[in-house]
């Protein structure tokens, strides 16, 4: 086959592989009870297919053809017959790589932090940057923490022939309504296989963390691995086709459950109607007096939603303040809490969701309402720009907050002084 025949052959089989997610994708969406052909779904599928693909590359990329032009001679220090590496010295480190894996248990994205150093050998030393990308390229697959340590270990022992590597990875996965799981892991090689070696210790301290060696065997990292419930067969079978399409074996015994488990995450943010609690507020509008008017806040409100156009999570804290003679009851701070989890726990854009609340919200408390969303997206720092630490925030305003600039001005001035909750 020639060099133009294997380029057209290659293109063709990632629109197949793409076709056969979106396909997969509109019956995910359809699941769910939406509308595949409203304005903010049209182009989900195409979205989450080239999410999907892009954070799979890994498949598709080798670690000799990175490493491969990017060792270098490098002289060790004069007349330096103590430690490692022939006098070139000691350990070579790069710190904190921001990095994003799919789990394979549920195929929600995982951030890392990678920490990676080795010992040089024969006075040959690689290129630096080539650290950060032999790691994306194992991060860039369906990945389990301790196997992506294990693989970024071996792909750079067996590529630089160094007297030893050290990966150290720390892993961070949503964990719905909670947050995030934590989960510290190591891997060695060489000089740095025995666990108990003084070379840890001086990593550890370059590290500038306390850490010590994780246990390889610990069962459970996913939070939804205990728990695997029957789905929706079509559903089901759309996951198992976009696994198989990103090039794996939907049959491999860790990725058996892996459906399931992503049918049901997404079945938290299914499309219903406003419920009955929340009509009972919605149909006692309140007047609030004119006079001794003052403003007064909900803080921190925490919620968790999928973004509708890449059919990831993001996360944030809700703010919402009002005009009142007094604070909100205990029985109006609930209903708060309710309609920021009610419209969270849908398939939603920021934009959407900050409005919503304040529409809702707003007959409730006299109709003078403002609402403030932080969130942080996965969808802008897993895929595509790969925004790291970024987050977004976004206004919503009726009523007095909306004519009245100093109003305003005092209740973000109030928000200024939170420490970030993100």
């Amino acid at each position: 086959m020639s060099m133009g025949s294997l380029q057209d052959y290659h293109c063709d089989n990632i629109d197949i592989k793409k076709a056969q997610i979106e396909e997969a994708v509109r019956v995910l969406l359809q699941g769910l009870g939406e509308d595949i052909n409203r304005d903010g779904l049209i182009k989900t599928p195409h979205r989450v297919a080239k999410a999907f693909l892009d954070g799979t590359r890994g498949y598709k990329q080798n670690v000799d053809d990175i490493v491969q032009g990017a060792l270098f001679s490098e002289a060790g220090l004069a007349n330096n017959k103590v430690g490692h590496a022939g006098g070139v010295g000691g350990l070579v480190i790069v710190r904190d790589l921001d990095l994003f894996s799919y789990c394979e248990s549920c195929l929600l994205p995982f951030h890392v932090k990678c920490h990676v150093g080795y010992v040089p050998s024969g006075h040959c030393v690689v290129g630096l940057s080539k650290l950060s990308r032999v790691a994306e390229v194992f991060a860039k697959r369906l990945q389990h923490p301790q196997r992506l340590a294990d693989e970024i270990c071996a792909g750079l022992q067996q590529t630089v022939d160094p007297s030893g590597v050290a990966v150290v990875l720390q892993c961070f996965h949503i964990h719905c309504p909670n947050g995030f799981l934590k989960t510290e892991i190591s891997a060695g090689s060489g000089v740095f296989e025995d666990e108990n070696d003084q070379i840890w210790r001086e990593f550890f301290s370059l590290l500038k963390f306390r850490m010590s060696i994780a246990d390889k065997n610990f069962s459970y990292w996913c939070p939804s691995v205990a728990n695997v419930d029957t789905v929706s067969s079509d559903m089901g079978s759309a996951v198992t086709s976009i696994i198989r399409a990103l090039g794996e074996d939907p049959s491999r015994k860790e990725l058996v459950g892996t459906p399931s488990r992503f049918v049901k995450w997404l079945m938290n943010f299914k499309h219903c109607n406003i419920n009955t609690t929340l009509d009972e507020f919605i149909s006692k509008k309140s007047d609030i007096p004119t006079s001794n008017k003052q403003i007064y806040s909900e803080l921190n409100l925490r919620f968790l939603s999928q973004c509708e156009h890449h059919l990831l999570p993001f996360h944030g804290v809700v703010h919402i303040g009002y005009f009142g003679v007094e604070e909100a009851s205990p029985t109006k701070k609930s209903f708060l809490e309710l309609i920021v989890q009610f419209y969270g726990f849908k398939l939603q854009v920021q934009e959407r969701f900050t409005r919503q609340i304040a529409e809702i919200a707003a007959p409730v408390f006299g109709g003078d309402i403002i609402v403030v969303a932080e969130a942080s997206h996965t969808c802008m720092i897993s895929r595509g720009i790969e925004k790291f630490g970024s987050n977004t925030a976004t206004v919503a305003v009726l009523g007095q907050f909306s004519t009245d600039a100093t109003a305003r001005a005092l209740f973000l001035e109030r928000l200024s002084r939170l420490s970030s909750p993100l």
